[in-house]
């Protein structure tokens, strides 16, 4: 706890001087903007991607602490955790309306000053494809030169993800699922395996024998869902701002994100749909 020293020489503790922009940091984070061009909407692009990372990192903090609770059979503090993810997913898909508002011929007015910084750096975006359990080694080497980003994606890559620990609460409720699902290395990209796409069927076709597994799918195909969008919106806002040219970071631009609009975290939720 810190303390200050008051008029008389005494020492008091802090927070009872606290004050709004203290607690915040609020000195810290608003003279993080700086922009290196004299061009008005540079300081548009970075509030709306810094904006997203805190936003990213509150997703992170929740998904872990829900995949820790769905572990120890905590079903409804998990149920509130991701909840709460789904909501933040839909504040980050609206900031794409706000990027929107910038035009090509204004982007290209501060394009050359980001060199060769894209959002697909964003180590926080590859931690929550982590914690939600989708696992891309060579994205681990890519941060092998900073020890504490490397740690902290090695750590999640190793670490069972949502849908790991997921799968394993159907085992634990007695759906025969297979043995090298359940045991298989956490890093190993997975799978989509037919014992879970039956477990899962069996989940939504007995919804009130199994309330808490059926609350749980549910509460995975919303993250999935507001997922997507946020892809599809991000795919359009590119599309709108600078069409298919290559993005800052060497990246296909548009036509990588359109690919990954075929991605899904948790393939056999989808899949049950059409089957039941």
């Amino acid at each position: 706890m810190e303390f200050y020293s008051d008029d008389t020489g005494a020492h008091t503790d802090f927070k009872e001087k606290m004050t709004y922009g203290d607690y915040l940091q609020l000195e810290l984070l608003l003279d993080s903007q700086k922009r290196l061009s004299d061009h008005h909407d540079e300081m548009l692009f970075i509030v709306i991607h810094q904006v997203s990372e805190l936003w990213l990192k509150l997703m992170i903090h929740e998904i872990e602490a829900a995949t820790e609770a769905i572990q120890k059979d905590e079903y409804q503090s998990a149920f509130k955790m991701l909840a709460r993810v789904s909501k933040i997913q839909s504040q980050i898909i609206q900031s794409w309306d706000v990027l929107s508002t910038l035009t090509p011929a204004e982007y290209m007015e501060f394009r050359n000053f980001l060199g060769n910084a894209s959002g697909f750096q964003s180590y926080q975006y590859r931690l929550v494809e982590f914690v939600l359990g989708y696992k891309t080694p060579h994205i681990v080497k890519i941060y092998e030169k900073n020890p504490t980003l490397h740690k902290r994606l090695k750590t999640a890559f190793e670490a069972p993800g949502l849908y790991d620990v997921s799968i394993q609460a159907l085992s634990k409720q007695g759906f025969s699922i297979n043995q090298h699902i359940l045991n298989r290395n956490f890093f190993n990209k997975y799978e989509q395996d037919p014992t879970v796409e039956d477990a899962w069927l069996e989940v939504y076709r007995n919804k009130d024998t199994y309330w808490d597994l059926y609350q749980l799918a549910e509460k995975l195909v919303d993250i999935e869902d507001w997922f997507q969008q946020w892809r599809f919106r991000h795919m359009k806002t590119v599309e709108r701002i600078i069409g298919h040219k290559t993005g800052t970071g060497g990246t296909s631009g548009v036509g990588y994100l359109k690919k990954v609009l075929d991605h899904y975290f948790f393939p056999e939720l989808w899949e049950i749909r059409t089957k039941l």
